[in-house]
């Protein structure tokens, strides 16, 4: 049974493990954002979190301690830098991860872990609650309302280029017959 075991495993002994959680947290600092995959992500999270509280108050002692388990200088003047001056009034939370699904190679479910501070385009919520579909459809045909509006704009930009082409059509058929002299014995042989 494994009642009380926290944490996950993610298939390396313990020294791996922790190798892996300080190389994974230094490209987190970094870069602001990595995609790996959901265990490694889920893993992370409750490892890079506290470094994060810690370097809210920059004093020698959070400094060694944070270094302590990123063993890297860069990361650190990142973190205590520019990382700290955006979450200082956060009280926590400061990752998200978003599932991005599976890898071509594996099949391994993949998901993307950023900084919640750092992410340029917000997540966008209809604030219906729920995932508003049904629970046969996978909903990947829905619309938003901003992608029918975008896509009637369409429809009838291509109905006005259509109306065009055809009175052009119509116009250069005319013309064509304009040019062209009809004689009258020439019809009745």
């Amino acid at each position: 049974m494994r009642h009380r075991k926290k944490g996950k495993k993610i298939g390396r002994t313990a020294s791996h493990r922790k190798r892996t959680l300080q190389s994974l947290s230094n490209a987190l600092i970094e870069n602001k954002r990595i995609t790996t995959t959901v265990t490694k992500a889920k893993a992370l999270r409750p490892f890079v979190e506290p470094l994060i509280t810690r370097a809210k108050e920059d004093t020698q002692h959070n400094r060694r301690e944070v270094f302590r388990h990123l063993q890297s200088n860069d990361a650190i003047e990142e973190l205590f830098g520019d990382v700290s001056e955006r979450v200082g009034d956060r009280p926590g939370g400061y990752t998200r991860i978003i599932k991005l699904g599976q890898r071509s190679g594996d099949g391994a479910e993949l998901a993307l872990i950023e900084l919640v501070d750092y992410n340029d385009v917000p997540p966008t919520d209809t604030g219906q609650g729920g995932s508003g579909g049904t629970r046969r459809g996978s909903g990947k045909g829905r619309r938003t309302p901003t992608d029918q509006g975008q896509a009637e704009e369409e429809e009838a930009q291509q109905e006005v280029s259509s109306d065009d082409a055809a009175d052009e059509e119509a116009s250069a058929g005319a013309e064509q017959d304009e040019d062209e002299p009809v004689d009258s014995e020439e019809s009745n042989t």
